[in-house]
C-alpha cells in the first residue's frame, strides 16, 4: 500500500508541473508581428494580453544607458524627391538625376551621424550621401544630397532610406523611407 501512495503522489506532483508549464505557455506565447508589411526578424511575445517586441524593432535609433533605461529616438523625418526641381515620386526605368531633400524635427537627443541610401527591388543598396553631426544639430535641421545620377535598372519598388547613427561607434539605423516605384 505505501507502494501505491508513493506512485499516486508522484502522479499528482507530475500533473500539476505539467498543468503549471501549460499555463505558463499560455501566458507568455512567442508570436510572429508584422510592421509594414514586413515580419520583425525576433518576432514577439504575447504576455498576459499584450504583444511585447524588442526595441531595436519599433523603427528607430535604440539607446540603452547601462542602467535598465532605454530610449527610442523616432524623430518626424519628410523625405522629397526633386528631379529637374520636380517633385515627383514615380520613373521610367532608366538613369536619372535626382536630388533628395530630407527634413528632421523633433529630434530629442543628438546623433552622430546621418545618411540617405537607395535599396533596389532585389535588395542591393547603394549609400548616396552621408554626414558627420556638430552638436548644434539637436532639434531640426535639412539633409540635402547634391545632384546624384541613380540608374533604375529594372521595374519596381526602389526605397530611399533616411539612417541615423546614435554615436560615433554604432551602426546606421533606418528611421524614414520613401518610395519610389520604377516602370517600364
Amino acid at each position: 500500500m505505501n507502494r501505491w501512495k508513493k506512485v499516486t503522489l508522484c502522479v499528482f506532483a507530475f500533473s500539476l508541473m505539467g498543468g503549471s508549464l501549460l499555463f505558463a505557455d499560455s501566458v507568455s506565447k512567442k508570436i510572429r508581428v508584422w510592421n509594414n508589411g514586413t515580419e520583425i526578424v525576433d518576432s514577439g511575445y504575447l504576455i498576459d494580453g499584450k504583444t511585447y517586441i524588442p526595441a531595436r524593432e519599433a523603427g528607430g535609433v535604440v539607446n540603452w544607458d547601462g542602467s535598465g533605461k532605454v530610449t527610442i529616438l523616432k524623430p518626424n523625418v519628410h523625405i522629397v524627391l526633386f528631379k529637374d526641381n520636380t517633385v515627383f515620386g514615380n520613373v521610367n526605368v532608366g538613369k536619372l538625376k535626382i536630388k533628395i531633400l530630407t527634413q528632421v524635427d523633433s529630434l530629442t537627443e543628438e546623433v552622430s551621424a546621418v545618411k540617405v541610401a537607395i535599396t533596389d527591388p532585389s535588395g542591393n543598396v547603394k549609400d548616396i550621401q552621408s554626414q558627420e553631426l556638430e552638436g548644434s544639430q539637436k532639434d531640426n535641421f535639412w539633409f540635402p544630397t547634391s545632384e546624384f545620377t541613380y540608374d533604375f535598372k529594372e521595374t519596381g519598388k526602389y526605397r530611399v532610406g533616411f539612417y541615423m547613427k546614435a554615436s560615433k561607434n554604432a551602426d546606421y539605423v533606418l528611421v524614414s523611407e520613401k518610395v519610389i516605384t520604377a516602370l517600364n
